[in-house]
């Protein structure tokens, strides 16, 4: 088969259909951030079942999506991707049913297990589909596009809201879900690693999700228990004995789930470092500012969802530029400065409160962060991808979004906690505004620490790899035996 070129009909379907299987999952995660004070008052949900309503879908997906980048490695990345999107279809018609909160919990929890099979997959695609020299371009017009739905998702979840009920966010995934299916049965080249192993690293599984699971729970069970009760205590324990051991299984494992020599590329590295930091800020900042928003401002659902809208517009004109500078001038700059965009944005986002005016103080945080986050995701996902062989495209997208999904699921367990919230609510104003206020300077904390660590650990230029293989299907030819001698240098 040969490589897909950007700009070409074959590279736009197969954009489509990665872009509209990733939206699924991300807009599914922020349209349900809006709509949190509609199901708090409807479910009669305590701010421990709201965060659950969030964790129970992260904690899943996080555990589960290097299973999903191994899967796809093993037995194709097109299949994995499809019947990630089948089951995540499926598990939103679930959540769109639940009767109580507890149900809802349980859906959403079956939904993160689709999302970590499709979601590695579409970053795996572009990566072993595309041209070595238009990868970096794919993967920022993938970012860009992916605002397209990020753009349509709020303002859609909040007409819904507005006009009908917050069982439609999940039942809507349905009809786009069967259109990803279509198009990538129809349009979407396979790919696999044909050295991947072909056994499972169960214990590795077992661990990990005991870690993340523990450490989450115990998180959120800390501000209406306190430190030392048992509900707390010993699921802390269980997340750090948890993740200790899935060190220790990974190291030893002769068929690891993430391979601990990956790790020894300084690039890779890194750039997961950058994206954990970076998007424990993200989470916090989808998780509570339209709440904010809505509960402490009084903004209408409608007129919350659509105040975000601006970042993914600017996602949607900028990404592939970001992703072409970083290529051009290496990724150290961009990945340095996009972090101190965002963390001066959230510095002015912590001053939102009663009635804030949208023009002179939501507009220009908002704004400034879109900036930042355009000049930074795709020079991130590109050097996080490309630090690696081309066979193992699904193992490093599973990792970087394994870390960027556990960012985001520890920070909406602990960010809380850290702002001071204890056991009060998220749906009462004069509780929400000083916790709100505390974690936006937390979120610019972290975004500072993620700056100085691309410019600590990120290349400023990307060096020559060895040659290497991406291999499609077993079936065909190989689509490339060597890199081009344009091809764009890579961290090694």
């Amino acid at each position: 088969m040969e490589p897909v070129r950007y700009g070409t009909a074959a590279g736009r379907w197969v954009l489509l259909a990665t872009v509209l299987g990733s939206s699924l999952a991300f807009i599914d995660a922020t349209v349900v951030n809006l709509a949190l004070p509609e199901l708090g008052r409807d479910l009669d949900a305590s701010a421990a079942g709201l965060q659950w309503t969030i964790n129970g879908y992260a904690l899943s997906l996080a555990s589960l999506i290097l299973v999903g980048g191994s899967l796809g490695d093993r037995f194709g990345r097109k299949r994995v991707f499809m019947a990630g999107v089948a089951w995540f279809a499926v598990a939103s018609l679930l959540c769109g049913l639940a009767p109580n909160v507890e149900m809802l919990v349980a859906a959403r929890v079956l939904q993160g297990i689709g999302g970590a099979l499709l979601t590695p997959g579409a970053l795996a695609i572009l990566e072993a589909s595309f041209a070595p020299g238009d990868r970096a371009r794919a993967i920022g017009a993938w970012s860009g596009l992916g605002g397209i739905g990020g753009a349509l998702g709020p303002f859609l979840g909040g007409w819904l809201l507005e006009f009908g009920s917050w069982r439609f966010l999940f039942l809507i995934n349905v009809p786009v879900a069967a259109l990803v299916l279509w198009v990538a049965a129809r349009h979407v080249p396979e790919s696999r690693d044909p050295a991947a192993a072909r056994r499972f690293d169960v214990l590795g599984l077992v661990t990990g999700a005991a870690g993340l699971g523990g450490l989450t729970y115990g998180f959120t069970a800390w501000p209406a228990h306190g430190a030392s009760h048992p509900v707390v205590l010993i699921p802390l324990v269980v997340g750090v004995l948890g993740l200790t051991a899935f060190v220790i299984v990974e190291r030893r494992s002769p068929y690891p789930m993430v391979p601990p020599s990956i790790f020894r590329n300084r690039a890779f590295t890194g750039a997961n470092l950058v994206t954990f930091l970076v998007y424990a800020a993200n989470g916090g900042v989808f998780f509570l500012v339209v709440v904010n928003l809505q509960v402490v401002a009084g903004y209408p659902v409608l007129a919350a969802g659509l105040s975000m809208l601006p970042i993914t517009v600017i996602m949607l004109l900028l990404s592939a530029r970001g992703g072409a500078l970083g290529q051009r001038i290496g990724p150290r700059i961009p990945m340095t400065a996009g972090p101190l965009l965002c963390a001066a944005a959230l510095a002015l986002m912590s001053t939102i409160g009663p009635n804030a005016p949208y023009l002179t103080r939501v507009l220009p945080a908002v704004v400034l962060f879109g900036l930042g986050l355009a000049l930074l995701v795709a020079p991130l996902t590109a050097t996080a991808l490309g630090a690696l062989e081309d066979s193992r495209a699904g193992i490093a997208s599973g990792v970087n979004n394994a870390v960027a999904r556990a960012a985001g699921l520890l920070s909406v367990a602990v960010l809380p906690l850290l702002a001071g919230l204890g056991s009060g609510s998220l749906t009462e104003s004069a509780q929400l505004h000083p916790v709100y206020q505390h974690a936006m300077l937390i979120c610019a904390g972290l975004m500072v620490a993620g700056s100085v660590t691309a410019y600590l650990t990120i290349p400023a230029r990307l060096t020559k790899p060895t040659p290497n293989h991406s291999f499609c299907d077993p079936a065909c030819t190989p689509a490339r035996s060597a890199p081009s001698p344009s091809e764009p240098a890579r961290p090694r």
